[in-house]
Protein backbone atom coordinates (compact mmCIF):
# COMPACT_ATOMS: atom_id res chain seq x y z
CA UNK A 1 0.00 0.00 0.00
CA UNK A 2 1.18 3.01 -0.89
CA UNK A 3 1.50 6.24 1.52
CA UNK A 4 -0.48 7.86 -0.50
CA UNK A 5 -3.48 5.55 -0.72
CA UNK A 6 -2.96 4.85 3.46
CA UNK A 7 -3.58 8.71 3.64
CA UNK A 8 -6.84 8.21 1.61
CA UNK A 9 -7.76 5.22 3.85
CA UNK A 10 -7.13 7.43 6.64
CA UNK A 11 -9.18 10.38 5.57
CA UNK A 12 -12.26 8.10 4.85
CA UNK A 13 -12.16 6.20 8.20
CA UNK A 14 -11.64 9.44 10.25
CA UNK A 15 -13.67 12.44 8.19
CA UNK A 16 -16.12 9.98 6.95
CA UNK A 17 -16.89 7.37 9.30
CA UNK A 18 -15.97 4.53 6.96
CA UNK A 19 -16.71 0.94 8.51
CA UNK A 20 -13.28 -1.56 8.85
CA UNK A 21 -15.56 -3.41 5.98
CA UNK A 22 -15.50 -0.22 3.73
CA UNK A 23 -12.21 0.61 4.45
CA UNK A 24 -11.17 -2.88 3.27
CA UNK A 25 -13.14 -2.83 -0.09
CA UNK A 26 -11.43 0.54 -1.11
CA UNK A 27 -8.16 -0.99 -0.27
CA UNK A 28 -8.81 -3.89 -2.32
CA UNK A 29 -9.74 -1.38 -4.85
CA UNK A 30 -6.91 0.60 -5.33
CA UNK A 31 -4.56 -2.22 -4.89
CA UNK A 32 -6.44 -3.67 -8.24
CA UNK A 33 -5.80 -0.03 -10.11
CA UNK A 34 -2.58 0.22 -8.89
CA UNK A 35 -1.25 -3.11 -9.85
CA UNK A 36 -3.27 -2.89 -13.32
CA UNK A 37 -1.22 0.91 -13.92
CA UNK A 38 2.51 -0.51 -12.66
CA UNK A 39 3.77 0.33 -16.29
CA UNK A 40 2.21 3.57 -16.25
CA UNK A 41 3.30 4.69 -13.33
CA UNK A 42 0.72 3.58 -10.87
CA UNK A 43 -2.02 5.19 -9.46
CA UNK A 44 0.27 8.63 -8.83
CA UNK A 45 1.96 8.78 -12.28
CA UNK A 46 -0.78 7.20 -14.50
CA UNK A 47 -1.88 9.45 -17.61
CA UNK A 48 -5.47 9.86 -18.29
CA UNK A 49 -5.27 7.04 -20.98
CA UNK A 50 -3.75 4.59 -18.92
CA UNK A 51 -6.98 4.99 -16.02
CA UNK A 52 -9.57 5.52 -18.64
CA UNK A 53 -7.51 2.02 -20.25
CA UNK A 54 -8.62 0.34 -16.87
CA UNK A 55 -12.01 1.51 -16.55
CA UNK A 56 -12.37 -0.26 -19.61
CA UNK A 57 -10.65 -3.15 -18.49
CA UNK A 58 -12.98 -3.73 -15.59
CA UNK A 59 -16.04 -4.28 -17.85
CA UNK A 60 -14.17 -7.07 -19.93
CA UNK A 61 -13.48 -9.32 -16.72
CA UNK A 62 -16.58 -10.87 -15.75
CA UNK A 63 -16.67 -8.37 -12.58
CA UNK A 64 -20.25 -8.13 -11.69
CA UNK A 65 -21.90 -4.35 -12.43
CA UNK A 66 -22.14 -3.40 -8.58
CA UNK A 67 -18.31 -4.47 -8.29
CA UNK A 68 -16.81 -2.66 -11.25
CA UNK A 69 -19.29 0.63 -10.35
CA UNK A 70 -17.54 0.45 -6.90
CA UNK A 71 -14.10 0.02 -8.31
CA UNK A 72 -14.58 3.12 -10.26
CA UNK A 73 -16.15 4.77 -7.84
CA UNK A 74 -12.80 4.02 -5.53
CA UNK A 75 -10.33 5.23 -8.02
CA UNK A 76 -12.56 8.53 -8.62
CA UNK A 77 -12.84 9.62 -4.94
CA UNK A 78 -8.88 8.61 -4.48
CA UNK A 79 -8.29 11.28 -7.48
CA UNK A 80 -10.29 13.86 -6.46
CA UNK A 81 -8.47 13.19 -3.12
CA UNK A 82 -4.96 13.68 -4.47
CA UNK A 83 -6.14 16.39 -6.58
CA UNK A 84 -6.85 18.37 -2.93
CA UNK A 85 -4.03 17.28 -1.14
CA UNK A 86 -1.37 18.55 -4.39
CA UNK A 87 -0.17 15.21 -5.01
CA UNK A 88 -1.40 15.68 -8.82
CA UNK A 89 -2.23 19.11 -10.88
CA UNK A 90 -5.12 16.87 -12.94
CA UNK A 91 -7.71 14.47 -12.43
CA UNK A 92 -7.07 11.68 -14.98
CA UNK A 93 -10.58 10.23 -13.92
CA UNK A 94 -12.80 13.22 -14.35
CA UNK A 95 -13.79 12.50 -17.78
CA UNK A 96 -15.66 8.72 -16.65
CA UNK A 97 -18.92 8.22 -16.14
CA UNK A 98 -20.29 6.56 -13.62
CA UNK A 99 -22.27 3.45 -15.09
CA UNK A 100 -26.14 3.38 -14.63
CA UNK A 101 -27.54 0.67 -12.28
CA UNK A 102 -30.36 -0.81 -11.70
CA UNK A 103 -31.06 -1.73 -8.08
CA UNK A 104 -31.87 -4.91 -7.30
CA UNK A 105 -35.02 -5.63 -4.93
CA UNK A 106 -34.22 -6.99 -1.93
CA UNK A 107 -34.45 -10.70 -1.28
CA UNK A 108 -37.28 -11.34 1.58
CA UNK A 109 -39.47 -14.04 3.07
CA UNK A 110 -43.57 -14.38 3.15
CA UNK A 111 -45.16 -14.36 6.92
CA UNK A 112 -45.69 -18.34 6.69
CA UNK A 113 -41.97 -18.72 5.48
CA UNK A 114 -40.97 -16.81 8.87
CA UNK A 115 -43.60 -18.72 11.00
CA UNK A 116 -41.74 -21.87 8.93
CA UNK A 117 -38.22 -21.29 9.74
CA UNK A 118 -39.13 -20.15 13.21
CA UNK A 119 -40.75 -23.86 13.94
CA UNK A 120 -37.32 -25.25 12.46
CA UNK A 121 -35.13 -22.95 14.35
CA UNK A 122 -36.93 -23.92 17.78
CA UNK A 123 -37.61 -28.07 17.22
CA UNK A 124 -34.28 -28.69 18.68
CA UNK A 125 -35.34 -28.64 22.24
CA UNK A 126 -31.17 -27.48 23.21
CA UNK A 127 -29.80 -24.39 24.28
CA UNK A 128 -28.63 -24.18 20.35
CA UNK A 129 -31.88 -23.84 19.10
CA UNK A 130 -33.37 -21.59 21.39
CA UNK A 131 -30.41 -19.26 20.87
CA UNK A 132 -31.65 -19.25 17.00
CA UNK A 133 -35.22 -18.73 18.09
CA UNK A 134 -33.69 -15.87 19.96
CA UNK A 135 -31.74 -14.48 16.84
CA UNK A 136 -34.38 -14.92 14.57
CA UNK A 137 -37.02 -13.42 16.83
CA UNK A 138 -34.79 -10.00 17.47
CA UNK A 139 -34.09 -9.84 13.57
CA UNK A 140 -37.12 -10.14 12.66
CA UNK A 141 -38.89 -8.12 15.29
CA UNK A 142 -36.64 -5.11 15.28
CA UNK A 143 -35.12 -5.08 11.86
CA UNK A 144 -31.48 -5.00 13.38
CA UNK A 145 -28.52 -5.30 10.62
CA UNK A 146 -26.59 -7.97 12.20
CA UNK A 147 -24.01 -6.12 13.04
CA UNK A 148 -25.76 -4.57 15.64
CA UNK A 149 -27.89 -7.97 16.56
CA UNK A 150 -24.34 -9.92 17.25
CA UNK A 151 -22.63 -7.35 18.75
CA UNK A 152 -25.47 -7.01 21.44
CA UNK A 153 -24.04 -6.81 25.26
CA UNK A 154 -26.31 -8.95 27.35
CA UNK A 155 -26.40 -6.53 30.05
CA UNK A 156 -28.97 -4.65 27.51
CA UNK A 157 -32.05 -7.49 27.93
CA UNK A 158 -31.26 -8.56 31.27
CA UNK A 159 -33.99 -6.21 32.54
CA UNK A 160 -36.85 -7.34 29.49
CA UNK A 161 -36.57 -3.96 27.73
CA UNK A 162 -39.38 -2.76 25.07
CA UNK A 163 -36.88 -1.49 23.33
CA UNK A 164 -32.89 -1.78 22.64
CA UNK A 165 -30.96 1.78 22.14
CA UNK A 166 -28.51 0.48 19.00
CA UNK A 167 -25.80 2.06 17.81
CA UNK A 168 -25.56 1.92 13.81
CA UNK A 169 -23.81 2.98 10.70
CA UNK A 170 -22.11 6.32 11.89
CA UNK A 171 -22.51 6.05 15.41
CA UNK A 172 -26.06 6.96 15.30
CA UNK A 173 -28.20 5.70 18.09
CA UNK A 174 -31.77 5.04 17.49
CA UNK A 175 -34.21 2.78 19.24
CA UNK A 176 -35.31 -0.90 18.12
CA UNK A 177 -38.03 -2.44 18.61
CA UNK A 178 -38.90 -6.11 20.62
CA UNK A 179 -42.35 -7.90 20.55
CA UNK A 180 -43.71 -10.02 22.96
CA UNK A 181 -42.38 -13.09 20.99
CA UNK A 182 -39.17 -11.66 20.89
CA UNK A 183 -38.95 -10.91 24.56
CA UNK A 184 -39.99 -14.07 25.26
CA UNK A 185 -37.60 -16.19 23.51
CA UNK A 186 -34.81 -14.05 25.10
CA UNK A 187 -35.58 -14.60 28.12
CA UNK A 188 -35.65 -18.58 27.42
CA UNK A 189 -32.40 -18.22 25.58
CA UNK A 190 -31.02 -16.18 28.73
CA UNK A 191 -32.18 -19.34 31.32
CA UNK A 192 -30.71 -21.08 29.20
CA UNK A 193 -27.47 -19.15 28.77
CA UNK A 194 -26.95 -19.20 32.69
CA UNK A 195 -27.28 -23.06 33.05
CA UNK A 196 -24.99 -23.57 29.99
CA UNK A 197 -22.40 -21.61 31.99
CA UNK A 198 -19.36 -23.26 33.34
CA UNK A 199 -19.45 -22.74 37.37
CA UNK A 200 -16.35 -20.36 39.08
CA UNK A 201 -16.19 -18.63 35.61
CA UNK A 202 -16.74 -15.16 34.45
CA UNK A 203 -19.62 -14.35 32.14
CA UNK A 204 -19.33 -13.25 29.05
CA UNK A 205 -20.52 -9.49 28.30
CA UNK A 206 -22.08 -10.70 24.97
CA UNK A 207 -25.61 -11.99 24.67
CA UNK A 208 -24.37 -14.67 22.42
CA UNK A 209 -21.14 -15.52 23.61
CA UNK A 210 -18.76 -17.49 21.39
CA UNK A 211 -15.04 -18.87 21.76
CA UNK A 212 -13.86 -17.05 18.92
CA UNK A 213 -11.67 -14.16 18.29
CA UNK A 214 -14.77 -11.52 18.57
CA UNK A 215 -16.04 -13.25 21.47
CA UNK A 216 -19.47 -13.38 20.26
CA UNK A 217 -21.06 -15.32 17.48
CA UNK A 218 -20.56 -14.38 14.12
CA UNK A 219 -22.57 -13.68 11.28
CA UNK A 220 -21.17 -16.47 8.99
CA UNK A 221 -21.85 -18.69 11.81
CA UNK A 222 -25.44 -17.11 11.96
CA UNK A 223 -25.45 -18.03 8.04
CA UNK A 224 -24.80 -21.14 8.42
CA UNK A 225 -27.64 -21.94 11.13
CA UNK A 226 -30.33 -20.30 9.31
CA UNK A 227 -29.43 -22.12 6.05
CA UNK A 228 -29.59 -25.59 8.15
CA UNK A 229 -33.06 -24.00 9.63
CA UNK A 230 -34.22 -23.35 6.26
CA UNK A 231 -33.36 -26.50 5.31
CA UNK A 232 -35.30 -28.41 8.02
CA UNK A 233 -38.29 -25.49 7.00
CA UNK A 234 -38.25 -26.62 3.05
CA UNK A 235 -36.76 -23.29 2.38
CA UNK A 236 -34.75 -22.80 -0.51
CA UNK A 237 -31.14 -21.92 1.68
CA UNK A 238 -29.90 -19.49 -0.89
CA UNK A 239 -33.12 -17.01 -0.34
CA UNK A 240 -32.60 -17.28 3.49
CA UNK A 241 -29.63 -14.66 5.25
CA UNK A 242 -29.11 -12.85 8.51
CA UNK A 243 -29.97 -9.86 6.57
CA UNK A 244 -33.00 -10.78 4.72
CA UNK A 245 -34.43 -11.56 8.11
CA UNK A 246 -34.11 -7.42 8.03
CA UNK A 247 -35.42 -6.98 4.68
CA UNK A 248 -38.80 -8.79 5.89
CA UNK A 249 -38.96 -6.92 8.66
CA UNK A 250 -39.09 -3.34 6.72
CA UNK A 251 -41.27 -5.19 3.71
CA UNK A 252 -44.27 -6.76 6.13
CA UNK A 253 -44.37 -3.42 7.83
CA UNK A 254 -45.06 -1.30 4.62
CA UNK A 255 -47.57 -4.34 3.70
CA UNK A 256 -48.80 -3.57 6.96
CA UNK A 257 -49.89 0.00 6.18
CA UNK A 258 -46.67 1.14 7.95
CA UNK A 259 -45.28 4.96 7.29
CA UNK A 260 -42.35 4.74 5.11
CA UNK A 261 -40.44 7.64 7.47
CA UNK A 262 -41.09 5.43 10.57
CA UNK A 263 -39.56 2.48 8.64
CA UNK A 264 -36.78 4.58 7.64
CA UNK A 265 -36.20 5.79 11.55
CA UNK A 266 -36.52 1.83 12.14
CA UNK A 267 -34.28 0.96 9.75
CA UNK A 268 -31.39 3.65 10.79
CA UNK A 269 -31.44 4.46 7.17
CA UNK A 270 -29.59 7.86 6.86
CA UNK A 271 -31.53 8.96 3.15
CA UNK A 272 -35.10 7.60 2.92
CA UNK A 273 -34.22 6.52 -0.82
CA UNK A 274 -32.69 3.41 0.76
CA UNK A 275 -35.72 2.46 2.30
CA UNK A 276 -37.72 3.16 -0.76
CA UNK A 277 -36.84 0.20 -2.25
CA UNK A 278 -38.97 -2.14 0.13
CA UNK A 279 -42.49 0.08 -1.32
CA UNK A 280 -41.40 -1.82 -4.50
CA UNK A 281 -41.14 -5.36 -2.96
CA UNK A 282 -44.75 -4.66 -1.15
CA UNK A 283 -46.38 -3.55 -4.30
CA UNK A 284 -45.37 -6.29 -6.11
CA UNK A 285 -46.53 -8.88 -3.11
CA UNK A 286 -50.14 -7.05 -2.90
CA UNK A 287 -50.77 -7.09 -6.96
CA UNK A 288 -49.88 -10.81 -6.48
CA UNK A 289 -52.56 -11.28 -3.73
CA UNK A 290 -54.45 -9.59 -5.70
CA UNK A 291 -53.90 -10.96 -8.95
CA UNK A 292 -54.54 -14.63 -7.52
CA UNK A 293 -57.55 -13.90 -5.03
CA UNK A 294 -59.59 -11.53 -6.46
CA UNK A 295 -62.93 -12.90 -7.94
CA UNK A 296 -62.72 -11.29 -11.30
CA UNK A 297 -59.02 -11.68 -11.53
CA UNK A 298 -57.84 -13.21 -14.94
CA UNK A 299 -54.84 -14.68 -16.36
CA UNK A 300 -52.71 -12.53 -19.17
Amino acid sequence: MTPQVEAFLEMMAVERDASPHTLSAYGRDLADAEVWLDDAGGLMGASQEAVEAWFADLSQRGLSAATAARRRSSVRQFYRFALGEGWRTDDPSRRIDAPKQGRSLPRTLSRDEIEALLAAAGAADSAAGLRLVALVEMAYASGLRVSELLALKVEAVRRDPAYLIVRGKGGKERLAPLNAAAREAIKAWLDARDVGRKPNTPDSAWLFPSHGKTGHLTPRRFAQLLDQAALAANIDPARVSPHVLRHAFATHLLEGGADLRVVQTLLGHADISTTQIYTHVATDRLAQVVHSRHPLAKDD
